[in-house]
């Protein structure tokens, strides 16, 4: 059975008449890398606020490594968690080592002698004493990714990590967090505007809109719920689809060349479906539902859409 490092029940988080959460129910495994997804006003931000200690919730509960938020021993085991929210905690006339080091003095920690390893882990080892503010995007997340790690925490909450960065950036960004995750069995909540570059990260998702949980489930769960399907170019869509119509086959059309299957039917009887319909077929190509189109489709059927 897993063990939760965190647990949430029954969360609300209100402003005024605004209710940014609602009943929200969470379980984050430990070890695991845990994605919440969510379009903007969502109540992303608020929850990892709430989490960390800089937001108090309206109502519910939620526990950390077993300790409850009522318990006065919840401000200790905060200490046993790292965070970035909105946006890092830096101080941009410092150099990287210096914003680490003074990090450790506010932790308590007297010894610096890992602060060069911490440097490296988030490819910041050759910064010297340039100063943060004249770092790049990528160069300032990664930094506070740094600060976030002073202590070896057991438990990283991070908003937005990669939002604004350059492929690039991205790419690098998703090498060091897998690294952290792996090495040092950290777990890791993160939440991303970019899904499918969560979906390259994520172990666990929970699909957040409008302050309430649509689902959760792992990337096993989710992998096996995304619909498959077949991409076709053909030399004529539109003479496929009445051909697709009649046999009751589920399609989405590209464009005048493509067209999205769904429906399970093997390559021959597509081949024959196109000669029935007088169209060459030029490629069959997989092509799979994305994260986002999954999501958007759990937000449609919230909305009564589908």
């Amino acid at each position: 059975m897993e063990e939760n490092v965190l647990e949430i029940k029954k969360l609300c988080k209100d402003y005024g008449k605004s209710h940014i959460l609602k009943n929200v129910d969470l379980s984050v495994p430990k070890g695991s890398i845990f994605g919440l997804v969510g379009r903007n006003g969502a109540g992303k931000t608020t929850l990892m606020r709430i989490l960390t200690g800089l937001s108090e919730a309206t109502s519910g509960t939620y526990s950390i490594a077993g300790i409850e938020s009522s318990d006065r021993k919840i401000l200790s085991v905060r200490r046993r968690m790292g965070s970035t929210i909105e946006s890092p905690a830096i101080f941009r006339n410092l150099s990287a080592y210096d914003n680490v080091k003074l990090q450790y003095i506010n932790l308590g920690m007297t010894s610096y002698d890992s602060i060069p390893a911490l440097l490296e882990l988030v490819d910041l080892q050759n910064t010297g004493k340039k100063k943060a503010g004249k770092f790049s995007l990528g160069m300032r997340q990664r930094l506070g990714i740094a600060v976030a790690l002073c202590g070896n925490p057991d438990i990283l909450i991070l908003d937005e990590p990669i939002n604004g960065l350059d492929p690039q950036g991205i790419i690098q960004m998703r090498e060091i967090l897998l690294r952290i995750n792996s090495e040092r069995h950290t777990t890791i909540m993160i939440s991303s505007h970019i899904l499918e570059e969560l979906s390259k990260l994520a172990t666990h998702y929970a699909f957040l809109e409008k302050g309430e949980i649509l689902q959760t489930l792992s990337s096993e769960e989710l992998l096996n719920k995304v619909r498959k399907a077949s991409r076709l170019r053909v030399s004529s869509t539109e003479q496929l689809c009445p051909v697709f119509d009649r046999n009751e086959i589920e399609y989405k059309v590209g464009d005048q060349e493509t067209i999205d299957i769904f429906t399970e039917v093997t390559a021959s009887k597509l081949v024959a479906f196109a000669n029935e319909a007088g169209v060459e077929v030029i490629t069959i190509t997989e092509n799979n539902e994305s994260l986002e189109s999954y999501f958007m489709n759990l937000v449609a059927k919230k909305d009564g859409i589908l």
